[in-house]
């Protein structure tokens, strides 16, 4: 299988796992707020469903003995299901199963096409189209926040998105089924002399970092066009948050694959942290829309790099243990992502979003520090 077929099937499956599994909540929540009165405390608990389901599912694949084209198929379909299903359904209890189940076969997607698309690459001689991979997260981002945009201008309800993105979610798992089938061995990768089978000190570091990017994003990845759409409230304005966002990420996913021999993944992940930082306390800073739409950029132009360089330091770090590590690192963002929304739900009511905006960017800052510590000094790539 051609480099180019294995990118592109990656970065279709992220676009539905990652951009609508996952995300498409993020965009819906205002509809969802105006057509089912949807609050922010619920938005957070619903939320927080998808993120436990994540972490579920990140956790499984650790256990799991299935080959990861299975496991990819699997994911795929029932992310669109569960997708459609949340626009059949008024139940507050049903959505909070359905964004759990979405959370637990996104977990899988991003888990087994991370193994499957970086090892294919690596013995296909192109790493650095792993870019082309990771730039699905964006794309799906952008094509979801896109689609609910032009609902809202159309005058669609909720459920409609949900519809409609649960049907190109199947449409995308059809197209791209047939050449998810290759599973060669693993490439050799060069890793850091003894932390391939040792969970040491360079483990778990990546891990609590991985955690602390897990937190710092998921608050305004969660709510900035809730937030956009306080300061305005007409939807041609507030709906461009969530599809720059996107945009961002797509562009600076693949800017920095074309700069891996200029900087290394380490250096890339702690770079981005710093930057995401200061996306993350802009709302802050700098009231209105100008803020939120600053904000959407730095952090959707960091958040996909920094799963780009996380995944790929992983495979240097842990070798052919690289899938429990990235389990391990996964499992630890989901918990971020739980803890992140809930905070926004107590705090909210009360001080408005810039004390769990403060926090989370206070602890990029601190993982981006942590990282600059390893247990093997390495330039290599």
């Amino acid at each position: 299988m051609s480099p180019w077929i294995i990118s592109l099937v990656g970065c279709a499956a992220l676009a539905v796992a990652m951009g609508i599994g996952r995300f498409a909540f993020t965009p819906i929540l205002p509809m969802m707020h105006d057509d089912m009165g949807v609050s922010v405390a619920q938005g957070g608990w619903l939320a927080s469903a998808n993120y436990a389901g994540y972490l579920a599912g990140a956790l499984s694949t650790i256990l799991l003995r299935v080959r990861p084209v299975i496991a990819i198929r699997v994911g795929l379909v029932v992310i669109g299901l569960s997708t459609l299903a949340m626009g059949m359904e008024q139940r507050f209890a049903a959505w909070m199963v359905l964004r759990a189940i979405a959370g637990i076969a996104s977990a899988w997607v991003l888990v087994f096409v991370s193994t499957w698309a970086l090892e294919q690459l690596a013995i296909a001689g192109r790493p650095a189209m792993g870019g082309m991979v990771y730039a699905g997260v964006g794309a799906g981002i952008a094509a979801a926040g896109g689609a609910c945009l032009l609902l809202m201008a159309m005058g669609g309800s909720s459920a409609n998105a949900w519809i409609v993105l649960g049907v190109a979610s199947l449409a995308v798992t059809a197209a791209v089924w047939p050449f998810a089938a290759t599973n060669p061995a693993s490439a050799p990768v060069e890793t850091t002399a003894g932390a391939g089978s040792a969970r040491g000190a360079e483990f778990w570091r990546l891990v609590l970092c991985y955690g602390a990017y897990g937190f710092g994003y998921i608050i305004p990845a969660t709510f900035l066009p809730v937030m956009a759409r306080e300061v305005v409230s007409d939807p041609r304005l507030f709906g461009w948050a969530w599809p720059l966002f996107g945009a961002a990420a797509v562009v600076s996913t693949l800017v920095a694959a074309r700069m891996s021999r200029l900087l290394t993944h380490r250096g890339t992940w702690i770079a981005s942290h710093l930057a995401m930082a200061l996306g993350v306390i802009v709302p802050v800073i700098v009231p209105g829309l100008a803020g939120i739409m600053i904000a959407a950029l730095f952090v959707g132009g960091t958040f996909v790099v920094i799963t780009l360089a996380g995944m790929q330091e992983a495979r240097r770090v842990a070798g052919t243990q690289a899938r429990t590590l990235m389990a391990a690192m996964t499992s630890a963002f989901a918990v971020g992502q739980i803890v992140g929304p809930l905070s926004v739900s107590s705090l909210t009511d009360t001080a408005g979003f810039a004390p769990a905006l403060a926090v989370a960017a206070g602890l990029l800052v601190l993982s981006a520090l942590l990282l600059l510590r390893r247990g093997q000094p390495s330039g290599m790539n």
